[in-house]
């Protein structure tokens, strides 16, 4: 079935997955929705592959038809990888402009296992909550220990916290710290993790799509927080239950092996955020007061001889894109 008439039998739900160079984890990905497919009857998925170059496409599509998903699964072939935004704006910019557009449309990592229910989970709470407009899974590891998958938007005195590490400054500056406790229950956050949320058909018809100025990361936070200015809530819904393999699909967050060099793309990500959001004043206030605080942190971890978890690099690079935004201002 090609995407065009794919969408005119869309169903309630869709379900997006961006894969590059990811066909195996993708293939998998789609191995946990089978159940949730039988189980709602409602559900349509998408795969946008992001001009992978590795056969990526050609993979997935085989495992589509070996499995008999045709009837619900369909690819689109991106014709280069524009990043996050651009690949899941490929799915939905035409779902939406399509006769039967989705109610809800979930975005989904390929580096992620769906557990039973899921998907059902969140779109129940959205049925009986008709003012939140986005809600998110909570993320664990295989072995279920949950991951943190609800955060606070990133401000100023978030960014001393994140730089600066000690405890009782963590204390007195709890109600800016990204990321808070992990919750066991349902409640109101600012924004959820990409890897697997869903979203109301009318937040987009409020705010507009993804924004594909961003390459990688920062973009859920940007929508999140455009929905908020438009008066949608965004909660975390733990009893929809979805494995995370952190970092397998982009490489940059895997905690489970040393970090590499954070790419250009995260720093320029980082600063469209503040200066989108904030404006050229602050987003300069954020960058000193992370700067100033992981300079101390630096010395601090030195003198107490504790190990370096930081990315390699991290605040030659840091300061070097950050004079580099200053000077696009």
């Amino acid at each position: 079935m090609s995407a065009q008439n794919f969408y005119r039998t869309a169903k309630k739900i869709l379900i997006v997955i961006v894969n590059y160079r990811t066909p195996t984890l993708t293939i998998d990905c789609l191995h946990s929705l089978v159940n949730e497919v039988q189980s709602l009857n409602t559900i349509s998925v998408v795969i946008i592959d992001n001009n992978s170059g590795d056969r990526s496409l050609e993979q997935i599509e085989a495992a589509i038809n070996a499995e008999g998903w045709r009837n619900w699964a369909t690819t689109i072939a991106g014709d280069r990888n524009g990043g996050y935004a651009y690949g899941n704006n490929l799915a939905i910019r035409p779902a939406l402009d399509s006769s039967h557009p989705p109610d809800y449309i979930v975005l989904l990592n390929p580096d992620t296992i769906v557990r039973s229910g899921a998907i059902k989970t969140l779109v129940d709470f959205m049925e009986e909550h008709p003012h939140i407009g986005i809600a998110g899974s909570r993320l664990e590891d295989p072995d279920g220990t949950p991951q943190c998958s609800a955060f606070r938007f990133h401000t100023h005195l978030s960014e001393l916290n994140s730089g600066l590490r000690l405890g009782i400054v963590s204390k007195l500056l709890c109600k800016w710290i990204i990321a808070p406790p992990v919750s066991d229950v349902t409640c109101k956050t600012d924004w959820v993790a990409g890897a697997s949320m869903i979203i109301r058909r009318e937040v987009f018809e409020a705010v507009g799509l993804l924004d594909e100025d961003y390459f990688m990361y920062y973009e859920e936070v940007d929508f999140c927080l455009q929905a908020k200015k438009a008066g949608w809530d965004c909660w975390y819904v733990p009893e929809s239950r979805v494995v995370h393999l952190v970092g397998q699909s982009s490489g940059v967050t895997n905690t489970k092996v040393p970090p590499k060099r954070r790419p250009q793309y995260w720093f320029d990500s980082r600063r469209r955020y503040f200066l989108k959001n904030h404006g050229a004043s602050y987003a300069v206030l954020a960058d000193f007061f992370w700067l100033f605080s992981f300079i101390i942190w630096r010395g601090r971890r030195i003198i107490q001889g504790k190990p370096d978890t930081d990315p390699p690099y991290f605040l030659t690079d840091f300061v070097r894109h950050s004079l580099k935004g200053i000077s696009d201002r």
